[in-house]
C-alpha cells in the first residue's frame, strides 16, 4: 500500500491522540498570539509608502526633519441663508475666542480670517499635545463651539477642521466595522447551522476560523518588525481567515459525515477526509499562498503587508484543518452531529443530486454549445472592465452623514485653499535656501489668474523651509476636488510646464493628493501584469504538478480568468454607471478605488481555486475509479455541490456585509469579492466547469511523459487517490 502522505499521517495522529492535539492548538495559537502583541506593531513609514513623483516629494519632506506642526482645528461661522451680517459673525467669532482659550488643550486662538467673498469668518484653534492623537482630544471644543451656537442661533457656528473630521470618521468608520464584524459571526452561524442541521458541526467551522484569526493576528504583529504593517491589514486577515478557516472545516467535515455514513469508524473516517479533501485543502491553501504572494511583486508597502497577513492566515487555517480539526472530529465522534435542529436536520440530510442532475444537463448534453454561450456570456460581462478608471477616493468621497463632513464642504466652498494641495518639495544645498525660497515665489505667481489654481491668500505663498534649509516646500491650492478632472489637468499642467519653467535646474517633486491619484493608478497599470504573470505561471505549474495534467492546469487558469474578468466588469457596470448609487446608498466617483483591481485579483484567483481544487478532486477520484468522464464529471460535480454551495453562501453572506460599510473602498470591495465568489460558484463550476471537461473527455489528463505518475495509475495521473475501501473498512 506504501506509505502514506504527511497529512494523512498528521490527520492520524491527531485523531488517535485528540487531547495532545487539541492543547498543542490552544498554546501554539496563545503563544503567537500573546507574542504578538508583547512585541508591538511596526507601522509603515513615508519611505515604504513612497510612489512614483509624489512618494519622492514625501521622502524629501521626512528627510528634511520638519518639526511636527500642531494639529489646528477651526470654528466656522456662516450664514443660515442669505448674505452673511458681518458684525454679528464678529461677535460671535469673539465669544467663540473667549470660550475656546480657556479650553484645556488649546495652545492658542487665532484672529478670524474672513473669506475672500465675505460670506464666512474662521477662527483657527491651535491644540497642543500630540498631533497624532488630536482627534481623541476635540470634544471639550466641541462642547465649546456648541455653547456659542445656543447664544448665536441666527448664525451657523460649526467645529470643522482635520481633528473633527477625524474623530467623526473615526467614530462613523468604527461603528460600521464593528457592526461588520458583530453580524459576520452570526450570519456565518446560521448558515452553517442550516448547512448542518447541528450546532455542534456548525460551530467548528467557526472555531477553526477564529482561532486561526487569532493566531495570524500575533504573527502578522510580529512580521511587522520585517515587512511595516499597514491600517487595513487586520481587516483584511479578519475577512480571509473566516472566508478559509470556515471553507476549508466545511470541506473536512462534511467528507467525514459522509464517510461516517458509510459505516466507517471515526478514525477511519477522519482519516479518508484527510486523504481526500485535506489534500484539497493543502493544494487550495497553497494556490491562496502563491496568488497572495503575488503582491509582493507590487513594491508596495501596503500590499506586501497585506500579502504577509493574508498567508500568514491562510497557513494558519491550513495547519488547523489538518491538526486540530481531526481531532475535535475524532473526540466527539457522533456527537459533532448534535443537538440535532428537526428541520433543518432532515433538510441537510437529503440528497440534491437530483437537482444539480437538472442544473447540469445542458453542461454534459451539448457540452460544445453550453461552453460557448457561457464563455460569451462571462466575456460580455467582463467588457465594460476596458473602461476601468482608478482613482483613489477623496474627501468628497466620504459619509456626508456627519456635521463634521457637512461643515467641511461649507469650508472649502469659503476658503477653497483649505481643500486640495499640490505639494512641491525642492532639496538643494543650505546656501541655496534662499535661491529655492525665490524660485518657489515665482512659481506660486506663474499660477495667478489661472482658473485651474486657487487664488493666493492675502498673506502670500505658503512656504516652509526646513531646520537644516536643505529642504523648501510650496502648498499650491487648486479649487477643485482631488480626484476632478479639472485637479488633475491642474497637476499636468504643474508638472510640465509650470515647474519645470520656474525650478529649472533643481531637484524638486509634485506631490499630495491629486499626485497621489495619478502616480498610483499609473503604479498599479504597471504592475499588475507582472504581478498577474507571475501568479499565474507559478499556479499553473502547482496544478499540473498536483493533477498530473497541463490540460486541468490550463482550464484551471483560464476558469479562474474568466471569473476574474467578470467581477472586474461587473465592478465598473455598478460603480462606474449612473444606476446603483441610489439603490445601494452611495456617491459614485466614476472611478474604482486604484489598490482594488490589484489585491481584487489575487485574493478571487487564490479564493477560487478551492472550489475549484476540490470539485476536480472528486472529479478525479471518480476517474481512478474507471468511471468515464462524463459520469466523473456528473459525480464529481454534484457530490461537492452542496459543500461548494455551502462555503460560497458564507462568503458572499460575509463579504455583503462589508459591502454595507459607509466608505467606498469597503463597498466596492465587498460587492467585488462578493458577486466574484457567487457566479465563480455558480456558473463556473456548475456549467463551464462540467462543459469543458466533458467536451475534452481523456484529454483532460494529458501530460508530458516526465510528469506522468508510475505504477497502477500510470495512465491516469493521481492526486493522492484514496485507499480501497476493503482495507480501510477492515482497520474497524
Amino acid at each position: 500500500m506504501g506509505r502514506r502522505p504527511v497529512t494523512v499521517r498528521m490527520a492520524r495522529w491527531s485523531a488517535e491522540h485528540p487531547w495532545r492535539a487539541i492543547a498543542l492548538w490552544v498554546v501554539f495559537v496563545a503563544v503567537c498570539f500573546v507574542g504578538g502583541n508583547a512585541a508591538g506593531l511596526k507601522e509603515a513609514t513615508a519611505q515604504d509608502d513612497a510612489i512614483g513623483e509624489a512618494g519622492r516629494a514625501y521622502v524629501m519632506i521626512e528627510e528634511g526633519g520638519f518639526a511636527d506642526e500642531p494639529a489646528v482645528d477651526n470654528v466656522l461661522i456662516t450664514a443660515r441663508s442669505g448674505k452673511l451680517d458681518n458684525a454679528a459673525a464678529q461677535r460671535a467669532a469673539t465669544d467663540a475666542t473667549n470660550k475656546l482659550r480657556t479650553v484645556t488643550g488649546v495652545a492658542e486662538v487665532g484672529k478670524p480670517i474672513p473669506a475672500n467673498d465675505g460670506s464666512a469668518l474662521l477662527v483657527p484653534i491651535t491644540m497642543a499635545g500630540d498631533p497624532d492623537d488630536a482627534s481623541d482630544r476635540v470634544e471639550p471644543l466641541r462642547s465649546a463651539t456648541a455653547e456659542v451656537q445656543q447664544a448665536h442661533p441666527d448664525l451657523r457656528v460649526e467645529q470643522v477642521g482635520g481633528p473633527s473630521i477625524n474623530k467623526a470618521l473615526d467614530d462613523t468608520l468604527g461603528d460600521d466595522f464593528q457592526r461588520a464584524e458583530i453580524l459576520s459571526l452570526p450570519v456565518t452561524l446560521a448558515i452553517l447551522i442550516l448547512v448542518f442541521g447541528a450546532l455542534i458541526a456548525a460551530g467548528v467551522p467557526v472555531l477553526l476560523a477564529l482561532s486561526s484569526v487569532a493566531a495570524a493576528m500575533g504573527l502578522s504583529t510580529l512580521a511587522s518588525h520585517l515587512i511595516p504593517s499597514t491600517d487595513v491589514t487586520s481587516s483584511v486577515i479578519l475577512l480571509i481567515g473566516m472566508a478559509v478557516g470556515v471553507d476549508y472545516s466545511l470541506f473536512y467535515v462534511r467528507r467525514e459525515r459522509e464517510e461516517r455514513a458509510k459505516g466507517r469508524g471515526h478514525v477511519d473516517a477522519v482519516e479518508v477526509a484527510a486523504e481526500t479533501s485535506g489534500h484539497a485543502v493543502v493544494v487550495s491553501g497553497t494556490a491562496v499562498v502563491i496568488a497572495m504572494a503575488g503582491l509582493f511583486l507590487a513594491g508596495d508597502s501596503t500590499f506586501s503587508s497585506l500579502a504577509v497577513g493574508s498567508i500568514l492566515v491562510v497557513a494558519v487555517a491550513v495547519l488547523g484543518s489538518l491538526t486540530v480539526l481531526p481531532a475535535i472530529l475524532a473526540k466527539l465522534g457522533r456527537w459533532v452531529d448534535r443537538p440535532r435542529v428537526p428541520f433543518l436536520w432532515r433538510l441537510s440530510a437529503r440528497k440534491s443530486g437530483s437537482f444539480w442532475g437538472r442544473v447540469l444537463y445542458p453542461a454534459l448534453r451539448w457540452p460544445a454549445a453550453t461552453l460557448i454561450v457561457s464563455v460569451l456570456a462571462l466575456l460580455a460581462l467582463a467588457a465594460p472592465a476596458l473602461n476601468m478608471n482608478l482613482k483613489f477616493p477623496g474627501t468628497e468621497d466620504l459619509p456626508r452623514t456627519t456635521p463634521a463632513m457637512q461643515a467641511y464642504d461649507r469650508l472649502t466652498a469659503a476658503y477653497p485653499s483649505n481643500g486640495t494641495t499640490h505639494m512641491i518639495a525642492v532639496q538643494a544645498p543650505a546656501a541655496r535656501a534662499g535661491d529655492v525660497k525665490a524660485a518657489l515665489t515665482k512659481l506660486a505667481e506663474s499660477t495667478e489668474g489661472n482658473r485651474l489654481f486657487a487664488p493666493p491668500e492675502q498673506t502670500g505663498p505658503d512656504i516652509e523651509v526646513s531646520p537644516d534649509k536643505t529642504v523648501t516646500v510650496l502648498d499650491l491650492a487648486t479649487p477643485f476636488t482631488s480626484r476632478s478632472d479639472e485637479a488633475a489637468d491642474s497637476l499636468h499642467e504643474l508638472r510640465e510646464t509650470l515647474a519645470p519653467a520656474a525650478l529649472g535646474g533643481l531637484d524638486y517633486a509634485v506631490g499630495g493628493d491629486v499626485a497621489n491619484n495619478e502616480d498610483y493608478a499609473k503604479h498599479i497599470w504597471q504592475t499588475l501584469p507582472i504581478v498577474a504573470g507571475v501568479v499565474l505561471l507559478l499556479t499553473f505549474l502547482m496544478m499540473a504538478w498536483t493533477f498530473r495534467s497541463v490540460v486541468v492546469a490550463a482550464t484551471s487558469i483560464g476558469l479562474n480568468l474568466l471569473s476574474v474578468g467578470a467581477a472586474y466588469g461587473l465592478l465598473v457596470l455598478v460603480f462606474q454607471g449612473s444606476w446603483a448609487p441610489d439603490l445601494l446608498n452611495f456617491t459614485s466617483m466614476d472611478a474604482i478605488v486604484s489598490w482594488l483591481p490589484l489585491f481584487l485579483f489575487v485574493v478571487l484567483f487564490g479564493l477560487s481555486m478551492d472550489y475549484h481544487v476540490f470539485v476536480v478532486s472528486r472529479i478525479r477520484e471518480a476517474v481512478l475509479r474507471g468511471v468515464p468522464t462524463r459520469e466523473a464529471v456528473a459525480d464529481g460535480i454534484t457530490g461537492s455541490a452542496g459543500t461548494v454551495s455551502s462555503a460560497a453562501l458564507v462568503m458572499v453572506a460575509v463579504f455583503s456585509i462589508f459591502a454595507t460599510l459607509s466608505t467606498i473602498d469597503m463597498k466596492q470591495l465587498g460587492i467585488g469579492l462578493a458577486a466574484a465568489i457567487l457566479l465563480d460558484a455558480t456558473i463556473i463550476r456548475a456549467v463551464v466547469l462540467p462543459s469543458a471537461m466533458t467536451l475534452l473527455g481523456k484529454a483532460n489528463w494529458w501530460a508530458p511523459r516526465f510528469m506522468r505518475p508510475r505504477g497502477r495509475h500510470a495512465a491516469q495521473p493521481a492526486v493522492a487517490p484514496p485507499a480501497p475501501e476493503p482495507e480501510l473498512a477492515g482497520r474497524h
